[in-house]
């Protein structure tokens, strides 16, 4: 009977152990995605890249400048503005942090940008940004 018990515990013990692993092959596959993506694009103090992250509750914007290695701007749907407009939905904050996104842009003199999805799905809250930020006036 013992033996049944530790067997038992060893096969759930395994099972976890495999669905630890398939999370950190979910998270080795994006960081290989967004390796390949970050070959082929560069940010410019005249054109940035519009990097987005995307948290379980937030999703996070930044414009950078890679010839220099700094970050221009950067916003979230936590931002006060967002906030305010008391939205409901992942993806109408995302869209909201767009547009913001635009508008800040717009105010440093930045027309155009280079859109980085971070190695996303180019789908829901990524896709929102993007439609938000041309919605403000940015050119991806």
């Amino acid at each position: 009977m013992a033996a049944q018990i530790q067997l038992g515990s060893y096969i759930k013990g395994e099972r976890l152990f495999m669905i630890e692993k398939f999370k950190d092959h979910k998270k080795v596959a994006r960081e290989r995605r967004k390796r390949h993506i970050r070959a082929r694009i560069l940010g410019t103090q005249e054109r940035p890249r519009l990097v987005v992250y995307r948290s379980l509750k937030q999703t996070y914007c930044q414009l950078v400048d890679d010839i220099a290695q700094r970050t221009i701007t950067g916003l979230s749907t936590a931002h006060k503005e967002i906030v305010e407009q008391s939205l409901s939905g992942k993806v109408a904050k995302s869209k909201a942090l767009g547009i913001l996104v635009a508008k800040k842009a717009k105010e440093l003199g930045i027309e155009k940008v280079v859109f980085d999805r971070n190695g996303y799905p180019y789908h829901g809250r990524i896709a929102a940004v993007a439609e938000g930020a041309r919605e403000g006036g940015l050119l991806l």
